[in-house]
């Protein structure tokens, strides 16, 4: 089923909007995180890490989840596809791995955080608040880059559909590629 155009339109810009936030936001608790870990205040400890606390529970999860839902959406609603294209397979993947670590491994570690430092203790490990911005960061720049470049071509699904529905130009390149 294809989307209309407004309907594409409309999940498009909830998709870049979503993903714009969840990066931005991801940005925003690594400068947290770099601030809890290399700050000599407990005040200061205790406060980024709460805000971190914060915005993983009021918003990132909803916008990992609207970034997931409103990419499914574009891909199965348009010619892009979800398994035609490599780039799209990829940020695919890409978005349900980052999704399922936020969830199991990035807000506990900042749970986990807070409860220490609440409790007077230090801040259990650096890498509770650290690892998991930069590698969201990082995976969600990769995303951002591969969205804009479109590279890598077709998937071999991809190739046979375009040869069964396209042109003999493009039914000659898929039988020279497969």
């Amino acid at each position: 089923m294809k989307l209309s155009r407004p309907a594409r339109r409309a999940s498009l810009v909830v998709h870049a909007v979503a993903s714009a936030g969840w990066l931005g936001l991801t940005l925003g608790l690594l400068a947290l995180g770099i601030t809890a870990t290399t700050t000599g205040t407990a005040v200061t400890v205790e406060g980024s890490v709460r805000a971190m606390k914060l915005f993983a529970d009021w918003l990132l999860i909803p916008l990992a989840f609207l970034t997931l839902l409103s990419g499914l959406v574009l891909s199965l609603g348009t010619p892009w596809g979800l398994a035609r294209h490599r780039w799209v397979y990829t940020k695919f993947w890409l978005t349900l791995a980052t999704t399922t670590a936020t969830v199991l491994a990035l807000r506990p570690g900042v749970n986990a955080a807070v409860t220490a430092v609440a409790a007077g203790e230090p801040l259990p490990d650096a890498g509770d608040v650290l690892f998991g911005p930069v590698v969201s960061l990082s995976a969600y720049l990769f995303m951002t880059v591969i969205s804009i470049l479109k590279p890598w071509g077709p998937t071999r699904r991809g190739r046979k559909l375009r040869a069964a529905t396209g042109s003999p130009a493009a039914a000659r390149r898929a039988r020279q590629t497969a």
